[in-house]
């Protein structure tokens, strides 16, 4: 009997760690081993997960003694945070640990998208040599269009102006005598999809942001834009998304977050076929560096939550 679980992949080191302080059941694949994950959960006081473990009240209610909830990363939509509350379980987000991983990821997204170039190695490979329809566009000049300004937003805010960039941001939730709005210039949400020349999602999943980037919002970004998703998904409208990029109304795009995760087949074959596409496996937030990070954080908070215990 355990008193703390591991259900996803953690840094080594941090779990060496709390085996060293508690009796610790470490099964990256326990995820996917449901009915086994329930019966680890007996004696079990705290629960560590990634984003694919659903913490339910179903989960829940097999964890009698659990008394946290630790996530390895920031977005808490696969643990019913109501269900943990009625049950008196503090939950954990990793907070800040995993931002510059995803602020890169941006970045790096942005340049491949508007340049082009660097989707096209089949066809060099190939012997087509396809100089001309590979110009692209440089970043600096123009627009970084964010959508939510919270901390992940703001480093790649950062980042973007140091290419030379100009950024806007929408995010009702941030009070216009906020700070933060001295690196950004705040628009509303249509100004945002009709200016931004690179639009970046930074929203959770809520009931109001579901596909909040529908048709109707893709029809109104500019020409030529790209947008990316390194977010929650559901944000998107993949299926819509899909049509756009193949019509040619938007420029490109890269999508690290999907509304089924893991993508299957039958999903993913929306975006069969087309080339101006990047589709990453919800690893934007995953770098070497950030894993620790982001592992030693929520082991820091494991043991403290013991010593007290204690």
């Amino acid at each position: 009997m355990s008193r703390i679980v591991i259900t996803e992949f953690m840094d080594e080191s941090a779990v060496s760690r709390l085996s060293e302080a508690a009796a610790t059941t470490y099964q990256p694949d326990l995820v996917d081993r449901r009915a086994d994950l329930v019966a680890a959960l007996a004696g079990a006081e705290v629960l560590v997960v990634r984003n694919r473990t659903r913490v339910d009240a179903e989960l829940l209610d097999a964890g009698q003694g659990l008394r946290a909830v630790g996530r390895l990363g920031v977005g808490l939509d696969n643990i019913d945070l109501d269900a943990c509350k009625a049950r008196g379980i503090e939950v954990w987000p990793a907070t800040g640990a995993n931002d510059l991983a995803v602020a890169e990821y941006v970045i790096t997204s942005a340049m491949m998208l508007l340049r082009g170039a660097y989707l096209a190695s089949a066809s060099v490979a190939a012997g087509e040599w396809p100089r001309q329809s590979l110009i692209g566009r440089e970043m600096s000049g123009r627009v970084m269009g964010l959508l939510g300004f919270g901390a992940i937003a703001r480093q790649v805010a950062a980042r973007a102006r140091a290419l030379g960039m100009s950024v806007i941001a929408h995010d009702p939730h941030l009070p216009q005598s906020d700070p933060a709005w001295q690196d950004a210039r705040p628009v509303s949400l249509d100004e945002l999809l009709s200016q931004s020349d690179v639009l970046s999602l930074h929203v959770p999943l809520t009931a109001q942001t579901r596909h909040i980037v529908d048709a109707a919002a893709l029809s109104r970004m500019q020409q030529g834009a790209v947008l990316i998703n390194a977010a929650r998904g559901g944000v998107v409208d993949e299926a819509a998304l899909a049509v756009a990029l193949k019509e040619g109304r938007v420029a490109g795009a890269a999508l690290d977050v999907f509304e089924v995760e893991p993508l299957t087949a039958e999903s993913g074959a929306h975006f069969g076929g087309i080339g101006n596409v990047i589709l990453t496996p919800h690893i934007a937030g995953v770098t070497e560096e950030s894993n620790v990070r982001v592992s030693n954080l929520i082991a820091d908070k494991v043991l403290n939550h013991l010593k007290e215990r204690v």
